[in-house]
């Protein structure tokens, strides 16, 4: 009998639909010698420290560290009922193919059970990145050998086990340190976790030791050609800062009375050029949960839910947890196909289809950087989008504007940039041109930038020459104040997340992390970010995200390397010699054992103070909310500070 172990009840349903395997059996689909059984995420779990040692169930600081001789496994007692079903099955099994997600934690979860239950027959893989008929069809039509990906399992396993050095006796050195001061929370500490709490909490200590400087802007009022349009002051750099803001207000006060003097502006430069935008790319995961926290609103874990449902209940998208926006040039000769199904299923894209070109190869398709999955896109799973309401036909119409964007030119506009003489002082007027609206018809609305990203309107300039004078009709001296950095959102943590080699110094450091995409994945980045929020690490304000007092001590307690991403990056460079077979898991293991057994003996002596409660109950106001009051009398002071006597 062959055996299809799949992640989840719903991609076993569909793919014992594909092998007509349509009788219900005890945790499994039947079919003509095919057995068709799943798993519910993972149905087995790293045993906890006093598994290995009944005094480990009490935290003292003397058993640090803790670190297993022989690892071991257990049932989780909420799927025991299925795990038994597939340790049966795999027992009558004699080839099983390997259906979970095609991605590292996929292969864990199946090579997990392989082990524990000790099946050593013939093993295949499939590897699907759609669940839609014609996906799954493909797919099954082109199975791998198991021992393909079999290197995926040993670097989950690297990872899940560095995570749990990490976890259990960091957390338990921190919670029993902090006790020792009188706090009595836990304080969780993780891989992952710590250096994202980190980034919030230097956002949020840049916000609160921000200083506003003052400057000046002067906005001026032209008419030319019987039309009205704005030039921007400009300055001599020697009265600026690095972002051309003018810090002279006697010299700003001088140049808005001389051009309010002044009868005209007289052009003396004037430069169009064109200019062309290429469609972005398809969405990965972190780019659509930014997006839509951006546009939409949404939380990570809410996108990511949203996208998940997409994916498994209508199957009208492309597997979700991708962490790559190309698409391999295989896939460009089903385009005609999805995009007939696309206008079929919603008669408002007709319109748009008109200017369509599925022959139309973009920047999208390019095997070189495609990953394991590659981007987001619709299926050919044409689906009435009536079925689709609210948030998930917001977050569907987005992923499908992206793929449609891949079939239309090029958007071009032609920028004009006029620079005039006022009085002696330069006024510069930038003007933009549509000449071809191109991929920008398929989604004007999901990548319009936000108010005020972008700086002043874009206007259209009136018909213009050289040594051509315009009158002044209006000078507008600004006084303005440099803002604080932003709290982040979700969408911009989990950018941050993504990007953050910005934030290393190391330049192989710094190209490991680009590689890598950043910290986390992009199927658990959501997860981190939400159980800072469950303990009380972080607040919501709205949209905002701010650190809580215990985020801040213990930011500032642990040692520099667990909150910093650079140690991050040195992890996933040695998981992927694990995974090339470059370094063997024990080697990594054991290098993380000692590691940790370091990080255990430097701190165990030190003293810790926590500012507060972890616990929701506890929570305080955010950082940046005091720091707008704290900071009202720096900004009055320093008003009061530059009027004139």
């Amino acid at each position: 009998m062959r055996l299809f172990l799949c992640e989840k009840p719903s991609q076993a349903k569909d793919i014992a639909k594909m092998l007509q395997a349509n009788r219900r059996g005890d945790g499994c689909w039947l079919g003509s010698n095919v057995t068709v059984t799943w798993c519910i995420g993972h149905l087995l779990e790293t045993a906890p420290p006093d598994a290995y040692d009944a005094r480990y169930k009490r935290w003292v600081l003397s058993d640090l560290p803790i670190i297993p001789e022989r690892w071991k496994m257990l049932v989780k007692p909420k799927t025991a009922g299925q795990f038994k079903a597939v340790k049966r099955l795999l027992g009558e099994a004699d080839e099983l193919v390997i259906a979970t997600d095609a991605d590292r934690e996929g292969e864990m979860i199946a090579r997990e059970l392989v082990e524990h239950c000790r099946y050593r027959g013939p093993i295949l893989r499939l590897w699907l990145s759609a669940l839609d008929d014609a996906s799954i069809r493909k797919a099954l039509a082109a199975l791998k050998p198991g021992a393909e990906t079999f290197s995926l399992y040993h670097a989950a396993l690297g990872r899940s086990r560095a995570d749990w050095l990490i976890g259990m006796n960091m957390s338990r050195l921190f919670t029993l340190l902090g006790q020792q001061s009188g706090y009595q929370g836990v304080l969780p500490v993780g891989r992952v976790q710590t250096p994202t709490l980190r980034l919030v909490v230097d956002r949020d200590r840049s916000i609160a030791d921000f200083i506003p400087v003052a400057y000046w802007a002067i906005e001026v009022q032209l008419l030319g050609d019987g039309a009205s349009f704005s030039a921007q002051w400009r300055a001599a750099d020697d009265t600026c800062d690095e972002h051309g803001r003018c810090l002279n207000q006697a010299l700003a006060q001088q140049a808005a009375a001389a051009m309010r003097n002044a009868a005209s502006a007289r052009l003396v430069r004037l430069r169009t050029e064109r200019m062309r935008e290429a469609a972005p790319l398809p969405f990965d995961l972190g780019t659509l949960q930014e997006v839509c926290s951006k546009k939409l609103g949404l939380g990570a874990q809410e996108t990511l839910d949203i996208a998940q449902a997409l994916y498994e209940t209508h199957k009208v998208i492309t597997y979700p947890r991708s962490d790559c926006g190309y698409l391999p040039l295989s896939q460009h000769g089903e385009a005609p196909v999805i995009l007939a199904a696309l206008g079929r299923a919603d008669p408002s894209l007709r319109e748009l289809l008109q200017h369509i070109e599925p022959q139309r190869r973009s920047r999208a398709w390019n095997d070189a950087k495609v990953s394991a999955h590659h981007g987001i896109i619709p299926t050919a799973a044409g689906l009435n989008l009536e079925r689709l309401v609210g948030k998930q036909r917001a977050v569907y119409s987005m992923i499908r504007a992206r793929y449609l964007a891949q079939f239309l030119p090029n958007h071009e506009y032609d920028r004009t940039q006029a620079d005039f003489d006022c009085a002696g002082q330069a006024l510069r007027a930038v003007g933009k041109q549509i000449v071809e609206p191109g991929w920008k018809r398929a989604l004007p609305q999901a990548l319009a930038p936000s108010k005020g990203s972008e700086g002043p309107a874009v206007q259209t300039l009136p018909a213009l020459s050289e040594g051509q004078d315009c009158a002044v009709a209006e000078v507008a001296l600004k006084d303005l104040w440099t803002q604080p950095p932003k709290p982040y959102t979700e969408g911009d943590l989990i950018k941050a997340m993504k990007n953050v080699a910005k934030l290393v110094a190391d330049p192989r450091l710094k190209q490991k992390l680009k590689d890598t995409t950043g910290i986390g994945t992009e199927a658990t980045r959501a997860g981190i970010i939400q159980g800072l929020l469950d303990r009380g690490y972080l607040l919501k304000q709205g949209k905002a995200l701010a650190a809580t007092p215990a985020a801040f001590s213990l930011i500032d307690a642990v040692p520099r390397a667990i909150a910093d991403p650079g140690t991050t990056a040195i992890w996933e460079q040695a998981l992927d010699m694990v995974q090339s077979g470059e370094m063997s898991l024990e080697e990594f293991v054991a290098k993380q054992s000692a590691w940790m057994s370091k990080q255990v003996q430097r701190c165990a002596g030190l003293r810790l103070t926590i500012s507060g409660p972890a616990s929701p109950a506890g929570r305080g106001a955010a950082p940046w909310k005091n720091k707008r009051k704290a900071g009202k009398p720096r900004v009055a002071a320093a008003k009061r500070a530059r009027k004139p006597a």
